[in-house]
């Protein structure tokens, strides 16, 4: 009886032995870079404590000298991409795409061929265009439907048999994902995409594996390897783009006093997971202002003080979900619940809020927050043209027609000035010129720029500083010529003046000629006033005085 019991055991030692000796997925897949393992199943995936068939799918360490020999013509390298970090209960999609050798690419058939004359090298030859690798080469004698020492290669690492969906035999690649202790196999083209939900996940940073398997004649050949790595957060992934129209530089947090700041949320939820959530934006721009809550994720604010701020925003999504069906169970003491509930937290698992509600149905609540600190400085937040003067130009100079600029700004003073000349569209630039200025009492300066040739332009003139900027624009016309053509336009001016003249005189004698006051009212005054202030809006239009006793401009600075 001892002896039996003694072969029995040596049966199930060796057993074990086989067993511990056997490669598993673990050991293929995890490369020393394991994540913990989840408490539940991912839908369609398996343990990677499963058996590894490790003479149809050969492991190869980092380093082994067969790996340069496994594809021709160079090394292949694979790019894995995730849409991370993704909101608990939404799903993540992984990307794996295939990078080869120079010269070679992926054709309709799933074959991988040269590219011809992809090189400054001399044209290579119509025999050196052939198939990196003809995949079809071991059905030659029998065919896919008749072939059958062959079927044992359409297998996974696993043994399980490879899906038979329209056009399966072109997929050449076989790709095998690991992730928290499990595993996913696929096969595929050049690329493969792969979508999880990350329902049954524990939240934090996470690494995705993927191991890349070519089809080979006799075993399948790994050809390459890619991590990457992936979050799963509670917490809705948000950023904020804010954006203000006089601001030079919207990375520097610098804002301009008195102008709206445009703030954008946007939510990262590639799934659409929050696509049928009501979502809410309660803000707080730190100015002492008071709380926003408003249902759209762009607002805007405008702070009337200089400093520093620190506006944020809190996002809450109210998520429809399945209401769980309800099961009776016995009341237990206060004390007892409490106990179970603070013997069953783990700060590692999603904590879901889940309202019941039997008439608006069951929802839960997911919340994102963002914070960042501003600075907000005087700025220049208007420019005007007040005035365009055609320069009187001498006989040398009439090739170019010069014109003057008088441009004022509100806010703070400007340190640089630029003019850019374009078509009548302003779509088309034809000239640029910036000049750096000094302006020290107020903002008003002559701006001075020489047009080439007569015709209609825009001209955008824009005044800046370290931090803000502000543009105005104007459209105008410039005639060139010689002084003599500049003479002929003048006496024509002058003729229409006078016909212009003649008329108003006689239209005023008519109105006025039987009008003959007897003594000088109060209203008469008035009446005599307006007829003098007529005559002399009259005589503004068609005598302009001098611009030298405009008060406006005493103070105007040198010419730019």
């Amino acid at each position: 009886m001892s002896g039996v019991r003694r072969h029995l055991g040596l049966l199930l030692l060796a057993e074990a032995v086989l067993c511990a000796s056997a490669t598993r997925f673990q050991d293929v897949l995890s490369h020393r870079r394991t994540s913990p393992v989840t408490s539940k199943e991912l839908q369609g995936w398996s343990s990677d404590q499963n058996k590894w068939n490790e003479k149809l799918y050969p492991f190869w360490e980092e380093g082994d000298p067969r790996w340069k020999d496994c594809w021709k013509g160079g090394r292949v390298t694979a790019k894995l991409d995730t849409d991370s970090p993704a909101l608990v209960g939404s799903n993540i999609t992984v990307t794996v795409t295939l990078q080869f050798p120079k010269c070679q690419k992926e054709d309709n058939d799933g074959h991988i061929i040269y590219e011809r004359n992809c090189t400054q090298d001399s044209p290579a030859s119509q025999d050196q265009q052939v198939y990196v690798y003809n995949w079809t080469e071991w059905t030659n004698s029998c065919g896919w439907e008749n072939c059958t020492s062959n079927h044992s290669h359409n297998v996974f690492p696993d043994g399980r048999p490879f899906p038979h969906y329209p056009g399966w035999r072109r997929r050449n690649f076989i790709y095998v994902f690991h992730t928290l202790g499990q595993y996913y196999q696929v096969i595929g083209r050049s690329s493969a995409k792969l979508t999880v939900n990350t329902a049954n996940m524990t939240l934090g940073e996470h690494v995705m594996v993927a191991t890349v398997y070519r089809r080979g004649h006799s075993a399948y050949v790994p050809i390459a390897r890619a991590n990457a790595t992936y979050v799963i957060t509670d917490k809705i992934p948000i950023s904020v783009n804010m954006f203000q129209k006089h601001d030079r530089n919207i990375s520097d947090y610098i804002f301009i006093k008195g102008s709206p700041i445009i703030y954008n949320v946007k939510i990262h939820d590639p799934s659409y997971y929050l696509n049928n959530s009501a979502i809410s934006y309660k803000w707080n721009f730190g100015d002492g202002s008071g709380l926003y809550v408003v249902s759209s994720p762009t607002t805007s604010h405008i702070y009337t003080v200089q400093g520093n701020f620190t506006p944020n925003v809190n996002v809450q999504a109210i998520i429809p979900v399945p209401c769980r069906p309800v099961t009776p169970t016995a009341s237990l003491p206060t004390s007892a619940v409490m106990t179970a509930a603070s013997s069953n937290s783990d700060s590692s698992t999603a904590v879901e809020l889940l309202e019941d509600n039997p008439e608006g149905g069951c929802h839960i609540y997911r919340n994102g927050y963002y914070g960042t600190g501003i600075s907000v400085v005087e700025g220049i937040l208007e420019v005007n043209i007040i005035q365009m003067t055609s320069i009187q130009m001498t006989e040398s100079q009439a090739e170019n027609s010069l014109v003057d600029f008088v441009v004022t700004c509100q806010g703070s003073l400007p340190t640089d000035v630029c003019t850019v000349v374009s078509d009548p569209t302003c779509q088309v630039s034809k000239s640029v010129v910036c000049n750096p200025v000094i302006v020290t009492d107020e903002c008003l300066l002559t701006i001075r720029r020489a047009f080439e040739e007569p015709g209609t332009y825009c001209v955008n003139i824009t005044l800046g500083d370290d931090t803000s900027q502000a543009l105005a624009s104007a459209l105008i016309s410039v005639n060139g010529g010689s002084p003599s053509g500049a003479t002929e336009g003048v006496f024509i001016f002058l003729g229409l003046l006078a016909v212009f003249g003649t008329i108003g005189a006689f239209v005023l004698y008519k109105r006025y000629k039987q009008y003959k006051p007897i003594e000088r009212s109060a209203g008469q005054a008035e009446n005599q006033e307006g007829l003098t202030a007529y005559f002399s809006n009259f005589k503004a239009i068609f005598f302009p005085s001098s611009t030298e006793r405009n008060p406006l401009l005493k103070s105007k600075p040198g010419i730019v």
